[in-house]
C-alpha cells in the first residue's frame, strides 16, 4: 500500500485537541460538545494523545472500543480526526513494571513518575510498548475512513543521561568518527589534557563532571535529535507495520533550542506546531512579528502548507499571566497563520479540563458549557469564515528571500564563552533581519546550513558563527551568481566541531565579502556606539544608527564602506560595507545595530536591486503576506495595531475575496486580495 504525504480533504481545517476521556461518564457532556462542534462548523479533532492510561488499563488489556465509536460518531456528523499516539504520557503501570523508561537528569539522578515526556527515548522496553500500542491503534482505529493524519506523540521534548543512552551515545559518536583518536582532535582535548582513550570513556555533559569541552556538548545535542528522530520512525514504522497510510506530523513547539526540527523532515510528512505568542505582553505588532516568523519556520520545513496544531482560543494557564485575547485577536492570529502557509486552525483545547494542571486553560467550551460566550462566538465566526475560504487549502508559498537561521549554529553561540557570556543577540539579530524583510512585503523562507540557496534574490545571514554543510560553498556560487548576501558579525568563525578556524575570518569568504575580521568589541550593558553613514554612499543611507552589544573591527580589502563607527578607538573603521563579487553584491554588517538600521538597508537595497515587492507602501504593524495557487495569486494585507491606519489596496489588479473596501484598515482586521494568472 502506498502511503499518502497529503490530507484528503479540500478544505481548511477547524477544529483542535479533544480529549473524550476525560468525559466518558458524561454522555450528556459529549452529546452536547457534538452540538456545539457543528454550530463552529468544527470539522477535524486530534485525540488519543493523552489516553494511553484508558486505552491499556493494564499491561496487555486493550480498551479502544470507546475511541473508535467517538471517531465514528464524528465522522458521521461530518468530523474527522487527527489520530494521535499516546507515547508522550506512559501509565503509572508501565513505569513501575519497567522502571528504566523514566529519564535520568544530567546529575545522574533518575525521575519519579509523573509528568510529560518522563521517559527515555533510547529504552527498548519503553520503544516495545509505545510499537505495541501503536499497532493496535493503527489495527483497529487506524483504517477508519475518518482518521485524516496521524499525530505521533506531543512535543517531543528534552533528554536522558542513562546509562542505556551512555552507551548509545558512544556507538553514534564512533560512527561520526570512527576512531577515538580523530575524535580527540576534533574536539581539541589536549586542552585542559582532557584526552580520550576509549570511546568508552565518554560521558555526556553534567554540572557534576564536564561541561566546558564545547565540541562534546554540541554533538550531545546533535545526538539527542538523532535519538529523538530514531525513536519518531520507530513510532511511525508501528502505525505502517498496522496497517495506516495517512501522512505523520509531529507538533513542534515555537522558537525551541533543544532539538533541531530540520532533522525531522525526512520522517513526516506534515509539519505542524502549536503557537502561544504572549498577545498584549508589547505592542501586538512585535508579538505578530515573532508569530509570523514561527509561522515560516514550519511552513519553511517542507516547503509546503503546514498545520497550526494548537492555539489557545483563550488565556494559557502556564505562561507568567493569563491574559485573555482582545476581542478581535483570536481571529487576527488564526487568519495570520492562514496567510503564512497553514491549512488549519486547530484550538488547545477544545473543552476545558475539569481539573489538573490546564484546568484553567482556555478552551473552546469551557467549564460553563454554553455557547453564549465571547470566546465560542469568535470560534463561531472564525469557522463560518475559513468554511468560505476553502480555495486557500493547498495553495503555496515561493519567496524569493530567506533568512538564514540555525539551531546547531544557536547551539554554539550560546556555549562559546565569549566575546559576550550573557546575551549573545543571535535570535534578537535574526528577528531584526526577518521584520526588516517582511516589512517590505517581502515572504520569507527560514532556512539553515543544509538548505541550497539558488532559489532566492535575497539571503540574510544573522551571526553565522559555526560553518557547517559546505555553507561558506554555498554562499560563494549564491553571490557569484547574482544573489545578494547580508551577512552580520561573527561570522565564520569556528567548524562544525566548534574549533576555531585559522587564517582569517569569515573563513572561505574573505574575498566574497571583501574584508577580513580582526577583532571584536564587547560592549558592556548601557553601553553604545553608532554607526554614521560615508558621504554619497552607495546606499543613499543619511542617518545615524545606534549599535550595542558587539563591535567587530575588520580591515576592508575590496569592498566599499557605506558606514563608519562613530566613538571609541575604532572611530572611522567600517560598520557596513559592500563588495561587488562577480555577477552579485555581499553586505557586511559589523554591529549589532537598532532595528531601524535593519529596515532602512534592507529598503534601500530592495530599492537598489529592484526586487518586486507586492504592495511598495505599508504602513508600520500591517503585514502583507501572498499564497498562490496555479490559477490565482491571493494577497493577505492585516492590521495588528491597536488603531485603525489608511491603506490603499491594489484594487485594480486584485478583487477583494474577503474583508472590506475601506480607505481605513481597521484594528487587527484582515483583508484577502485575489489575482487570476
Amino acid at each position: 500500500m502506498e502511503m499518502n504525504t497529503e490530507i484528503k480533504l479540500d478544505k481548511l481545517l477547524h477544529g483542535g485537541d479533544y480529549n473524550p476521556e476525560q468525559w466518558l461518564e458524561f454522555p450528556e457532556i459529549l452529546e452536547k460538545d457534538l452540538e456545539l462542534f457543528l454550530k463552529a462548523e468544527i470539522n477535524l479533532v486530534t485525540m488519543g494523545m493523552f489516553a494511553w492510561s484508558k486505552l491499556e488499563p493494564e499491561e496487555g488489556k486493550y480498551e479502544t472500543g470507546w475511541l473508535l465509536n467517538i471517531v465514528d460518531k464524528m465522522y458521521k456528523n461530518g468530523i474527522y480526526t487527527i489520530l494521535g499516539t499516546p507515547s508522550g504520557a506512559r501509565p503509572q503501570w508501565l513505569a513501575k513494571r519497567y522502571p528504566e523508561v523514566l529519564r535520568v537528569n544530567e546529575k545522574r539522578e533518575r525521575n519519579l513518575f509523573g509528568g510529560r515526556q518522563n521517559h527515555c527515548y533510547t529504552s527498548p522496553a519503553y520503544r516495545r510498548k509505545v510499537r505495541e500500542i501503536n499497532m493496535v491503534l493503527a489495527k483497529e482505529i487506524g483504517s477508519h475512513p475518518g482518521v485524516l493524519a496521524l499525530h505521533l506523540s506531543n512535543e517531543y521534548i528534552g533528554d536522558c543521561h542513562c546509562p542505556l543512552c551512555q552507551e548509545q551515545f558512544r556507538e553514534w559518536l564512533k560512527e561520526r568518527y570512527g576512531t577515538i583518536d580523530e575524535l580527540n582532535k576534533r574536539w581539541n582535548t589536549t586542552f585542559w589534557s582532557h584526552t580520550y582513550q576509549s570511546f568508552d570513556q565518554i560521558e555526556s555533559p553534567s554540572p557534576n563532571g564536564e561541561m566546558l569541552l564545547h565540541a562534546l556538548s554540541l554533538d550531545w545535542k546533535r545526538f539527542v535529535t538523532a535519538q529523538t528522530v530514531d525513536f519518531v520512525a520507530e513510532e511511525k514504522r508501528a502505525m505502517y507495520d498496522g496497517g495506516c497510510r495517512q501522512p505523520v506530523t509531529v507538533n513542534f513547539i515555537g522558537d525551541y533550542e533543544g532539538l533541531n526540527y530540520r532533522k525531522f523532515k525526512d520522517v513526516i510528512e506534515l509539519s505542524s506546531w502549536d503557537s502561544y505568542p504572549e498577545w498584549h505582553r508589547g505592542p501586538e505588532t512585535d508579538v505578530a512579528l515573532d508569530a509570523a516568523l514561527q509561522h515560516d519556520f514550519m511552513r519553511s520545513l517542507l516547503k509546503k502548507p503546514f498545520l497550526l496544531m494548537e492555539s489557545s482560543p483563550s488565556s494559557t494557564n502556564w505562561q507568567d499571566v493569563s491574559k485573555l485575547r482582545k476581542p478581535g485577536m483570536l481571529h487576527a492570529a488564526s487568519m495570520q497563520a492562514i496567510a503564512h502557509g497553514s491549512d488549519s486552525v486547530l484550538y488547545f483545547q477544545m473543552r476545558q479540563s475539569r481539573g489538573a494542571s490546564e484546568k484553567f486553560h482556555g478552551a473552546v467550551i469551557d467549564h460553563y458549557g454554553g455557547e453564549d460566550t465571547r470566546v465560542y462566538q469568535e470560534v463561531c465566526r472564525i469557522g463560518k469564515d475559513m468554511a468560505a475560504l476553502s480555495e486557500l487549502k493547498g495553495t503555496m508559498q515561493y519567496p524569493k528571500a530567506a533568512l538564514l537561521y540555525d539551531t546547531e549554529n544557536r547551539w554554539a553561540i550560546t556555549d562559546s564563552q565569549g566575546p559576550r557570556n550573557i546575551g549573545m543577540p543571535y535570535k534578537e539579530t535574526a528577528d531584526k533581519m526577518y521584520g526588516a524583510l517582511r516589512r517590505q512585503g517581502l515572504d520569507v523562507d527560514i532556512i539553515d546550513m543544509e538548505d541550497d540557496l539558488e532559489a532566492y534574490r535575497i539571503v540574510l545571514i544573522p551571526m553565522l558563527y559555526l560553518f557547517r554543510a559546505g555553507i561558506a560553498d554555498k554562499i560563494k556560487s549564491f553571490v557569484e551568481n547574482g544573489g545578494i548576501a547580508i551577512m552580520t558579525f561573527w561570522s565564520g568563525i569556528v567548524d562544525d566541531t566548534d574549533s576555531c578556524f585559522l587564517g582569517g575570518t569569515p573563513n572561505g569568504l574573505m574575498d566574497v565579502f571583501g574584508l577580513r575580521s580582526t577583532e571584536i568589541d564587547g560592549l558592556y550593558d548601557g553601553e553604545e556606539n553608532a554607526g554614521v553613514p560615508v558621504e554619497n554612499n552607495a546606499l543613499a543611507l543619511h542617518k545615524r544608527y545606534t549599535c550595542k552589544n558587539l563591535c567587530e573591527l575588520v580591515r576592508v580589502s575590496d569592498a566599499k564602506v557605506l558606514m563608519e563607527y562613530e566613538d571609541d578607538f575604532y572611530k572611522g573603521l567600517p560598520v557596513l560595507t559592500c563588495n561587488e563579487y562577480k555577477k552579485g553584491k555581499a553586505y557586511y554588517i559589523c554591529a549589532d545595530m537598532e532595528g531601524a538600521f535593519y529596515d532602512d538597508l534592507v529598503q534601500a537595497v530592495v530599492r537598489e536591486e529592484k526586487l518586486e515587492v507586492p504592495i511598495s507602501d505599508i504602513p508600520r504593524g500591517v503585514e502583507v503576506t501572498t499564497r498562490e495557487s496555479e490559477a490565482a495569486m491571493y494577497l493577505f494585507v492585516q492590521n495588528f495595531n491597536r488603531e485603525s491606519v489608511n491603506m490603499e489596496l491594489p484594487l485594480g489588479e486584485y478583487k477583494i475575496i474577503y474583508g472590506e473596501e475601506n480607505e481605513k484598515l481597521e484594528s487587527f482586521a484582515t483583508v484577502i486580495l485575489k489575482k487570476v494568472k
